[in-house]
């Protein structure tokens, strides 16, 4: 069986909706990013906007457009605003017109901008870890699948169904894998998605997932990826983000994590699974990842 690697982290960041709004806009107009720091998702219904980080070239996005942002903190976007938005420092929050629909900017200018915004979360203890393999902002042009899938989340949201929040799960994950996959092209942030479209590293790539235990080398994946060593290292370093013993790490201490929480393996078997040779050696590497011991790390309450 093929292991797909974009899949398994999805599943192991378990994301649920929040809630799903129509949301107008209106004149000039700016939003910052919500303070809850959850992430967003977004279909351009109509008109267009700049979404914003400091720092960096703004973005513009169209009717036809589907916007992920699963990054949180230093790693989040600053917000969105109007193509002629109003004096810096002036942002505008939501004013609530009905059920499911919100107006933000002056209510007596046209309306320039629709679209229908999702909030979720991810119930995994190790979404931190997770998510910093995947990009801060995917941009999918043009996949109507998308849109379907936003309404589908939607509708499920405001209803009260039978197994609504199983449905939801579901529905996310799929969600997410199409938005990630559809915006992973050659013009895409730096990404594990962006590294599964290449079709050199996504060997390499698969090999980790399919044997994380295994004792990887540079050397090791540059010849599952039919590469040189330093051609693979840099091609790997600029596509995915990180260099590939790194992502090596961060994935397996994910793993690791997994395990510890809900398997109540000894921690030498542990360390055996996620590739270190001796408990002590696994405790001293999961320590300096995590930043508190394996021991510790697995009698902290998951909700913690």
């Amino acid at each position: 069986m093929t292991i797909d690697p974009l899949a398994e982290i999805v599943t192991l960041l378990r994301p649920s909706a929040s809630f799903s709004k129509l949301v107008e806009y209106a004149g000039r107009w700016r939003i910052r990013r919500d303070v809850e720091g959850k992430p967003v998702y977004f279909a351009v219904l109509e008109g267009e906007c700049r979404v914003v980080n400091a720092g960096q070239a703004s973005t513009v996005v169209r009717a036809g457009d589907f916007v992920l942002l699963p990054a949180t903190g230093d790693r989040a976007i600053d917000g969105i605003e109007s193509m002629d938005p109003p004096p810096d420092g002036a942002a505008m929050s939501p004013t609530e017109i009905g059920e499911g629909r919100f107006r933000i900017g002056q209510a007596d200018q046209p309306i320039n901008l629709r679209m229908q915004v999702g909030i979720c979360s991810f119930a995994s203890p190790d979404a931190a870890l997770l998510v910093s393999l995947l990009p801060a902002m995917v941009v999918a042009r043009g996949e109507p699948r998308l849109a379907t899938l936003m309404d589908l989340v939607g509708d499920e949201t405001r209803k009260a169904r039978p197994g609504r929040e199983l449905v939801l799960e579901r529905l996310l994950e799929v969600l997410l894998i199409e938005a990630l996959r559809c915006g992973s092209g050659p013009a895409a942030m730096p990404s594990v998605a962006r590294g599964l479209s290449d079709d050199r590293l996504v060997a390499a790539l698969r090999a980790i997932h399919a044997r994380p235990a295994h004792p990887w080398t540079v050397t090791d994946l540059a010849a599952e990826a039919a590469m040189s060593r330093s051609a693979f290292f840099a091609r790997f370093t600029r596509t995915v983000g990180i260099p590939p013993i790194e992502y090596l790490l961060t994935w397996r201490m994910a793993l690791a994590k997994r395990l510890l929480r809900t398997r109540g393996l000894a921690i030498g078997q542990v360390a055996a699974e996620v590739g270190y040779g001796s408990a002590s050696t696994f405790s001293t590497a999961f320590t300096r990842h995590v930043g508190m011991p394996p021991v510790r790390y697995a009698r902290v309450p998951e909700t913690a």
